[in-house]
Formats: structure tokens, sequence, C-alpha cells
């Protein structure tokens, strides 16, 4: 199970885009990266096709995975992850700032 997954509400810890929230749109566990909506933009030339158009485009670039952290869904500041078993079986994920089970 990760610790990070598609949907889950991250802070960035490090970069030119410290300190900002945003939503994961993906991750490679294998280069451990994540894409997150809003940040780490980069400008990229695209050439002009049939189905899109030329010109200068801004995207999501991937971000290493230790420098964002979840955030906590109390007060929304960043917390490490933790793994719980509960009672009927499940293995959930588990804010340890605040001991409240991330859903998702």
């Amino acid at each position: 199970m990760q610790k990070i997954r598609k949907g889950d509400k991250v802070v960035v810890l490090a970069g030119k885009d410290k300190g900002r929230t945003g939503e994961v749109l993906s991750v490679a566990p294998k280069d451990d990266k994540a894409v997150v909506r809003g940040v780490n933009m980069i400008r990229r030339h695209q050439k002009q096709s049939q189905s899109q158009e030329g010109g200068i485009i801004t995207k999501e670039a991937p971000i290493h995975l230790s420098n964002i952290a979840l955030a906590d869904p109390k007060d929304g500041k960043p917390t490490r992850v933790g793994f719980q078993v509960q009672k009927d079986g499940k293995k959930v994920r588990v804010a340890k700032r605040s001991g409240e089970v991330i859903n998702g």
C-alpha cells in the first residue's frame, strides 16, 4: 500500500512551490515521483498537430515524493503517514499528526 495516492491532498515541503497545496493527479512509484495539480508548472513549446494547437503550453511536471507530504484531514498541515489494521481486518492509512483515518 502506498503512502501517497492519486486524489490525495498534499503540501509541498521543498522547492520553488514550497508551502503550496494541491491534489495528486498521478503517481509513478518506480520513479518515486508524483504530479500535483498547480504545482511545479513548466512551459513547453508544442508543435501544431491535427488534434491540438501549437504554441507555448503550461503543464505540471513530476515532483519527487520526498518533497511532498500528505495534508492532515483535520487542519491541512503536513503529516506523516502510518498504517493501522482496523477491527474488520482492513488496512488503512492514518495521519500521524492527528491519528485520523485518511479516506481514499
